[in-house]
């Protein structure tokens, strides 16, 4: 039996997976790179938990947000 996402979840999955890239882009990493970083330095959760906040925003603006977070909890780049 298939499932399917309810909007938020479904919203969530296409915000991260546009956001991840885009980060990847900006600091010139791969994708799997900036994965592990953001996973590594905070990124991921604080993506996971304020992205309906960060998806109203200008990309430029969320991507700095997910590099200070992950600045601040010991990330070089």
């Amino acid at each position: 039996m298939a499932t399917t996402l309810d909007k938020q979840t479904s919203d969530k999955v296409s915000f991260i997976t546009f956001i991840v890239p885009e980060f990847a882009a900006a600091f010139k990493m791969n994708i799997q790179n900036a994965y592990f970083y953001l996973k590594k330095y905070g990124g991921w959760d604080f993506l996971n938990e304020h992205w309906w906040a960060l998806h109203t925003d200008n990309p430029y603006y969320a991507i700095r947000d997910i590099y200070h977070v992950c600045r601040n909890n010991g990330g070089f780049r």
